[in-house]
């Protein structure tokens, strides 16, 4: 074996262009591109001489050289794989703020596709001839349901309240209660809200008492608006009072003030009917004769990141003046789904069946049983089945009552019963078990209850449970 004279050893590295003359680099190149796959290349070979000083024969730098293909190809693979990916929700947390809130109508999105590919009339008038309003393809609809004058929409919910003050209340008072003065979630608050605006805030009550008579004592010449903030993400109970908005409504007529609501997650949809608290829904707040009303388009709405605002024509034509609405202003894809997502809202029962969040809120007990039950037999014909796994035996797989969230910031510290699927074991252990679930093709993300791991089946859909039950057979072979 030869040991000593390696210089003759480095030319036995190819040649770059005799590397990419080659059947596999072309293919390569026709996957990644040329430019990555040639940087790939070099790393490689650059890691290969890097390493020849070490080699103790010529055997090792002939292996090297044999993986040579296997490792680039890994590491093209490893450098394009895609970061943004779907994920299996089995947490039971319907609006899971991590897991991208609500969750996509695949029919909506197949509608919004075709919409989508090449151009669109998204500021034209067809029938003007002349440019249009992107707010027009869906404004007439959303007014219709809603009981609103006119509308607008921007990229978020915090945008819209920003918005809303900084139209109406620049430079002038806005009187809000004390007690309505939260965080919206990472570290963003209301009252920090209010003073990017560009209004004074003016705080009134007490953290857990507000009563009329404070907003009334607190109004000057200098006053803009009132506004109520619905505390949709947490609840104080007690020694509590709150100003109702029709007392507040009453208020702003008698001293000529709008009355401005953040409505937070917003509904559209009678929650108790499905045997949840009920939320104030938009209607409910323009019928009691608030001005404008704010409210998110991704929480219970279903549909994608929006802030809408609905309410008067004559505020509404404001905001559409006001220099931040061209900063905020949605893109072709919002417009284009929220048209598609209220055409559904005119119907409640096809509603209930094309939007996500509504199906899953909607779903009933024994449906919810049904479905954990099917994740349960595919879960053990994969991990105690035909396959062996070293689990065969080991673990209990059930089916088992819990208790699922709307999550977020909506219904704040109520719990809906449904069904799950219970895995545990001797030897498993949970946390490993998860981690190596959030390394999956398709991740899936659960909750792990009394060293046991649970399958909240309200947040998955039916079709989703092969791939599941996929997963975690992968996950647990591996471990």
């Amino acid at each position: 074996m030869e040991t000593k004279n390696r210089n003759k050893w480095y030319r036995q590295l190819p040649k770059m262009d005799e590397i990419l003359a080659q059947d596999w680099t072309k293919e390569l190149i026709h996957i990644y591109g040329r430019s990555p796959v040639i940087s790939a290349l070099r790393k490689g070979l650059e890691r290969i001489r890097e390493e020849i000083p070490g080699y103790e024969t010529i055997e090792e730098l002939l292996e090297a050289l044999e993986q040579y293909q296997l490792q680039v190809q890994n590491a093209l693979a490893l450098t394009n794989e895609r970061h943004f990916k779907r994920v299996h929700n089995a947490t039971g947390v319907v609006l899971h703020t991590n897991l991208g809130r609500a969750p996509m109508s695949e029919k909506i999105l197949s509608e919004v596709t075709q919409k989508l590919l090449g151009y669109s009339n998204l500021e034209y008038d067809l029938e003007a001839g002349k440019r249009g309003e992107r707010y027009g393809h869906f404004a007439q609809r959303i007014c219709a349901i809603t009981g609103a004058e006119d509308c607008l929409v921007v990229n978020n919910n915090a945008a819209a309240v920003l918005l809303m003050l900084a139209a109406i209340g620049t430079g002038k008072e806005v009187i809000v209660s004390r007690g309505e003065q939260v965080e919206i979630g990472g570290k963003f608050r209301i009252p920090d809200i209010m003073d990017q605006s560009g209004c004074r805030r003016v705080e009134v009550g007490t953290t857990n008492k507000t009563r009329v008579e404070d907003y009334a004592e607190a109004i000057t010449e200098d006053t803009a608006a009132l506004l109520k903030v619905h505390t949709s993400n947490f609840k104080i109970v007690g020694f509590t009072q709150t100003v109702e908005r029709s007392e507040l409504v009453a208020l702003g007529r008698e001293k000529r003030l709008p009355v401005l609501e953040d409505l937070g997650s917003g509904v559209l949809v009678d929650l108790s009917k499905y045997g949840l608290t009920k939320e104030p829904t938009v209607q409910d707040s323009l019928k009691a004769g608030v001005d404008l009303v704010t409210f998110s388009g991704d929480k219970l709405l279903g549909g994608p990141q929006a802030g809408i605002i609905v309410g008067k024509k004559c505020y509404i034509d404001k905001l559409k003046k006001h220099p931040l609405t061209r900063a905020m202003r949605i893109d072709k894809f919002t417009a284009a789904y929220l048209e598609t997502l209220f055409c559904y809202y005119q119907d409640l029962s096809v509603a209930e069946c094309t939007i996500p969040v509504l199906r899953m809120l909607s779903a009933s007990e024994e449906e919810l049983k049904t479905r954990a039950g099917q994740l349960q037999r595919l879960l053990s014909e994969k991990l105690t089945g035909d396959d062996q796994t070293r689990w065969t035996g080991q673990l209990d797989i059930s089916v088992v009552a819990c208790e699922s969230t709307a999550g977020g910031g909506s219904l704040p510290g109520e719990t809906i019963p449904g069904y799950g699927v219970r895995i545990e074991g001797a030897g498993l252990h949970p946390e490993h078990v998860t981690e190596c679930l959030r390394r999956e093709t398709e991740p899936v993300i659960l909750r792990t209850v009394d060293g046991g791991l649970l399958f909240d089946v309200r947040t998955l859909e039916d079709e989703e449970l092969p791939g599941v039950a996929e997963q975690v057979f992968r996950a647990l072979r591996d471990f």
